[in-house]
C-alpha cells in the first residue's frame, strides 16, 4: 500500500526536544507539553490560537488529563496539577528526586501513577495528596505506565526489558503477572518506546518488541496472541489503540505512521512523518494528533479515508486472539453462569455517567471494579453484554420509555442459568496450543498451524505404546485416550458435518481406523471411550453409542437437556444434563448411569450433589469403576451404592482446600483433576493463579484421600496426642467407605477370589482402626466410657479375637466396668444375640 501523499501542516508548539500530548476524555481539548516552560491547550474544532499556561516547569516529560484537570511531570521530579477551567496552576501533586518518565491517570481520574528514574512508583490520589500507594519492588526504574480499563491493574514497562502488571485494588499493590522477553531494554530518556498499552476491552495489551513488531499478550494467561508484524523498518516510538479497539496506530523511526486493522493485523494506511514520538486518537471523531521531536504538533482532521473511517463507527471490538474465547466453540471454554438478565445487577444499579464521559463513549466495562485479572478465564468470556455476533449491544442505553420500561423488560426476559457442556480433561486454547486429553495413560495436545492443526499423542509407558503425531485438517477439538485407542471429534464446518474418529493402538489385524459423520446440524458436546464402547453426546441431546469398531449400538435422546458431559467405564455409561430449575434460578445438574450391554438403568435422572454456585470441573470413573466428580470448590466426590437404583449418594473423598500444604496460607494453588486410582487423587498442581495446565508437560501429583470429618483447626501438628482422635475418626469413615464400595463390586459382579480376600482384609482393617480409636478413648478417661463402648459395638469381628483384644485394652487402662461390658458384647455376638 502506497503512503498517503496528503499532508497536514505542523504547528510549532514547543522548541526542539521531547514533546508529549493528550486529549481530555471528552475530546474537547488537546494538551501539549515540551521542553520549554509553556503548556499549550488546544480546543478541538477551533483554528484559533491555543491557550498558553506560562511559568510552568521546564523539560516536561509526561502529561495526562481528565475533563477538569491535567497533570504534568518534569525532569526536576515535580508533578503538577493544572485546572482546565481556569488554566491556572493548582497544586504540587508529588515530587521525586529523579526525573519523571511517565504519568498515567486511572479511567475515573482519581489516581495518578507516577514513574521516575527511582526504583518505585507512586500512585497518588488526585483529590487528597496524602493518600498514596507505592510499588517498591522494582529491580530497575520504570519507563512507561498504563492503567487497565477497569482501573484495577497497572502495566509497568521497566528499563530491564520486563513488563510487570500490578493489582492496585488493595492498600498494598501486588504483582499479578510478569512478562519477560517481550520488550527491549531501553534507558529512561530514550525516545524509543516499550510501552504496554491495554486494549479497550481489557483482555489483552500490546507492546513493541525488539523485532520492531507489536505483540498482543493475553492478560489472563500471559500467552502471546496475534502480532502486528512486518510494517516498520525502524524502532517503534509510539503506539495507540483507537477508542473502540478496532485499529492500532504505530509510529517508528523509519518516518512512518501506520494504521492497522485489529482483527486482521493488516495495514490500512501509511503516512510519512519523521520524528514522531507521541500520538493519540480523538476519543470520538475522525481526528488524529501527534507530535515530533522538533516540537511540532499535527492535528489531522479526517485522518482516515471514508472506507477506513467506518472502523471508528463500530462498537467495542475484541482484542486479536489466536483463538478468541468469545467465539470458542469448545465446551471447555465455558461462560460463567450468569442470570438471564441483560446485565448484572451491579451494572444496572450503577449511576449513569454524563453524556460526555469516557464510560458512555466506550460503553460499560467488562467487569468494572469486580474485574479479576485471572478468574475470568474459567468463564471464557470477558463481557456478558455481548450479543450473538460477539459485539457489544446497546442495551445500556435507556430507551424512550424510560428506565421503568427497561426494568419491566429485564424481568420479562429472565432466563434460568444452566450448566454449559464441557469435555473432561480438555483445556481451552492458550496461544496456539491446547490439551485435548490428560489422564494416567498419556496426553493428547494440538497446535494451531493457521491452515490446519497438528495433533500429538504421547504415552507415559513408552515401552508398551508408541507416541504418534499427525496433521489434522479436520481441527479436532475433543479427544479421549486409553490403553486400547484414541478417540477424536471435530465440530461441523460450512463444508463438513461433525465427525467422530477412532484410532486403535494395536490390533491383531491391520489397524482399523474408522470415522463416522453426524447428521447435518448436529454437533458433538462430549465424547468418552471405554474398553467396550465409544459414546458421544450431541447438541440435539442424543446419546450415541458405538462399538470400538464403529458399529452403532444405541441412539437415544437424553431426558435432561441441554447435555453437559459424559463418562464411561467398561459397559457403563454416565451422562449428565441440565434438570429442573432450583430455587436459586440455576438448573439442577442430573445424571443417568446405564449398563449398555445388559440394557439396564442403574440411576435415572438423579441429582449431582453440588453446593450453591458450584460447577463440575471433571467427571471420571475411578480405577475400580466408581463415578467421581471434581467441582469448582476443590472437592472430590465419589458415588456410593450407584448400582442399586435409588440408593446412590455422593460422598466427599477429599477437600483440596483443606490440604495441609495450604494451611496458614503458605501456598496459593489449585488442582487440575487427572484420575482417581489406587485410592489416591491424581492431579496437576496449578500455581500463579493458573486455572488450566499448560506446556511444557506438567508433572503429576497425587494426594491421599481425606474425608472432611472435622475442621483442620482441630488437628494440631504440635500436639499429636490431641489430634490422634480426629485422625482415627476420619480413617474409620474413609475405610468404611472404601469397604462399602468394594462390597458393592463383589455383590454386583462375579467376584474373583482375590476380590473376596481383599474384602475380608478390609473388614479387619476397619476393626483395627476402631481398636486404635478405643485405645484413645480409654486413655482420655473414665467419662469417655460410653463412647468407647459404642466404638466396640461398631466392630464387625465375628471370630471374637478383636473383641477380646478390645477387652484387654480397657483392662490395661483400668476401665473394669467398660471391660465387663465389652465381654458382654462379645458373648452376645458369639451367640448371635446382637443381630437385629
Amino acid at each position: 500500500m502506497a503512503a498517503i501523499s496528503q499532508r497536514v501542516r505542523g504547528r510549532p508548539a514547543h522548541p526542539n526536544g521531547p514533546t508529549f500530548l493528550t486529549y481530555t476524555p471528552d475530546g474537547t481539548k488537546l494538551i501539549t507539553a515540551g521542553s520549554n516552560n509553556v503548556i499549550r491547550v488546544y480546543t478541538t474544532g477551533s483554528d484559533g490560537e491555543p491557550t498558553n499556561i506560562d511559568d510552568c516547569q521546564e523539560n516536561n516529560t509526561a502529561v495526562a488529563a481528565t475533563n477538569e484537570i491535567f497533570v504534568t511531570g518534569a525532569e526536576d521530579g515535580s508533578v503538577c496539577v493544572y485546572s482546565l477551567g481556569t488554566y491556572l496552576y493548582e497544586r504540587l501533586l508529588t515530587r521525586c528526586t529523579l526525573p519523571i518518565r511517565d504519568i498515567a491517570l486511572s479511567p475515573d481520574g482519581i489516581w495518578a501513577a507516577v514513574a521516575s528514574d527511582e526504583l518505585e512508583i507512586k500512585i497518588v490520589d488526585t483529590r487528597d495528596i496524602t493518600n498514596l500507594l507505592y510499588i517498591r519492588d522494582l529491580p530497575k526504574s520504570p519507563k512507561h505506565l498504563s492503567f487497565h480499563p477497569s482501573g484495577s491493574y497497572l502495566a509497568v514497562s521497566c528499563t530491564d526489558g520486563i513488563v510487570y502488571v500490578y493489582s492496585i485494588t488493595t492498600e498494598h499493590p501486588t504483582l499479578s503477572k510478569k512478562f519477560d522477553g517481550l520488550i527491549r531494554r531501553l534507558e529512561g530518556e530514550d525516545e524509543k518506546s516499550s510501552k504496554a498499552i491495554w486494549h479497550p476491552d481489557g483482555r489483552a495489551f500490546a507492546a513493541p518488541t525488539a523485532t520492531r513488531d507489536v505483540q498482543v499478550v493475553s492478560r489472563d494467561d500471559g500467552e502471546r496472541q496475534r502480532a502486528f508484524a512486518g510494517g516498520h523498518m525502524g524502532d517503534l516510538t509510539a503506539l495507540a489503540w483507537s477508542p473502540n479497539g478496532a485499529m492500532l496506530a504505530t509510529a517508528a523511526s523509519d518516518r512512518k505512521i501506520l494504521v492497522w486493522e485489529t482483527k486482521t493485523q493488516k495495514i490500512l494506511a501509511r503516512y510519512d512523518y519523521p520524528g514522531v514520538i507521541d500520538l493519540t486518537w480523538h476519543p470520538q471523531e475522525n481526528i488524529f494528533s501527534f507530535v515530533t521531536s522538533e516540537g511540532e504538533l499535527f492535528i489531522y482532521a479526517n485522518f482516515l479515508s471514508p472506507e477506513n473511517a467506518q472502523f471508528l463507527q463500530k462498537p467495542l471490538q475484541p482484542a486479536p486472539f489466536i483463538h478468541d474465547p468469545l467465539s470458542e466453540t469448545s465446551g471447555n471454554a465455558r461462560k460463567t453462569l450468569t442470570n438471564g438478565s441483560k446485565r448484572p445487577l451491579d451494572d444496572r444499579a450503577r449511576r449513569k455517567g454524563t453524556p460526555d464521559s469516557l464510560d458512555d463513549i466506550l460503553g460499560p466495562e467488562s467487569g468494572g471494579e469486580e474485574d479479576d485479572f485471572v478468574e475470568d478465564d474459567d468463564g471464557a468470556g470477558y463481557f456478558d453484554g455481548l450479543n450473538g455476533y460477539g459485539k457489544r449491544s446497546y442495551d445500556h442505553i435507556d430507551g424512550f420509555e424510560g428506565p421503568d420500561a427497561k426494568r419491566r423488560a429485564t424481568h420479562q426476559s429472565w432466563q434460568p442459568r444452566i450448566h454449559q457442556s464441557f469435555q473432561p480433561g480438555s483445556t481451552p486454547w492458550r496461544g496456539n496450543r491446547r490439551y485435548l486429553c490428560l489422564n494416567l495413560t498419556g496426553f493428547v495436545w494440538t497446535v494451531d498451524q493457521d491452515t490446519h492443526n497438528t495433533v500429538t499423542v504421547e504415552f507415559y509407558d513408552r515401552e508398551f505404546h508408541r507416541d504418534f503425531h499427525f496433521t489434522d485438517p479436520y481441527l479436532y477439538d475433543k479427544a479421549c485416550l486409553n490403553e486400547n485407542g484414541t478417540l477424536f471429534s471435530c465440530p461441523p464446518t460450512k463444508d463438513n458435518a461433525a465427525m467422530i474418529f477412532y484410532r486403535p493402538h494395536e490390533t491383531w489385524t491391520s489397524r482399523a481406523d474408522w470415522r463416522t459423520q453426524l447428521p447435518a446440524g448436529e454437533d458433538v458436546t462430549a465424547i468418552s471411550l471405554s474398553d467396550s464402547y465409544v459414546v458421544a453426546t450431541t447438541s440435539t441431546n442424543y446419546v450415541r453409542v458405538f462399538t470400538l469398531f464403529g458399529l452403532p449400538v444405541k441412539v437415544y435422546r437424553q431426558k435432561s437437556s441441554p447435555t453437559v458431559t459424559c463418562a464411561t467405564w467398561r459397559d457403563y455409561v454416565l451422562t449428565m444434563g441440565n434438570g429442573p430449575i432450583g430455587g436459586d434460578g440455576c438448573s439442577t445438574l442430573v445424571y443417568t448411569i446405564e449398563n449398555v450391554k445388559r440394557d439396564e438403568v442403574c440411576q435415572s435422572e438423579d441429582v449431582v450433589a453440588l453446593s450453591n454456585n458450584t460447577q463440575v470441573k471433571s467427571v471420571l470413573f475411578s480405577d475400580n469403576g466408581d463415578p467421581c466428580v471434581y467441582d469448582s470448590t476443590g472437592v472430590l466426590l465419589i458415588l456410593q451404592h450407584w448400582r442399586t437404583p435409588g440408593q446412590a449418594r455422593w460422598v466427599p473423598l477429599l477437600d483440596t482446600k483443606a490440604l495441609e500444604r495450604l494451611a496458614g496460607g503458605r501456598k496459593e494453588e489449585t488442582y487440575w483433576p487427572v484420575a482417581v486410582a489406587q485410592e489416591k487423587f491424581h492431579c496437576i498442581i496449578l500455581k500463579g493463579g493458573d486455572q488450566y495446565p499448560y506446556f511444557p508437560k506438567p508433572l503429576l501429583s497425587e494426594f491421599e484421600f481425606k474425608i472432611p470429618c472435622t475442621s483442620a483447626a482441630t488437628e494440631d501438628p504440635s500436639n499429636p496426642a490431641a489430634s490422634e482422635g480426629p485422625r482415627l475418626e476420619e480413617s474409620y469413615v474413609r475405610s468404611s467407605l472404601m469397604l462399602s464400595l468394594l462390597e458393592d463390586i463383589v455383590l454386583a459382579t462375579n467376584a474373583s477370589h482375590s476380590q473376596k480376600a481383599e474384602l475380608s482384609r478390609r473388614e479387619v482393617d476397619v476393626d483395627k482402626v476402631l481398636l486404635q480409636l478405643l485405645n484413645v478413648e480409654c486413655r482420655e478417661g473414665e467419662e469417655r466410657g460410653m463412647k468407647a463402648l459404642e466404638v466396640v459395638r461398631l466392630m464387625r469381628d465375628r471370630s471374637g479375637k478383636l473383641l477380646e483384644a478390645a477387652g484387654k485394652v480397657a483392662g490395661r487402662y483400668g476401665r473394669t466396668v467398660l471391660q465387663e461390658k465389652i465381654n458382654e458384647v462379645a458373648e452376645q455376638r458369639l451367640m448371635g444375640m446382637d443381630e437385629e
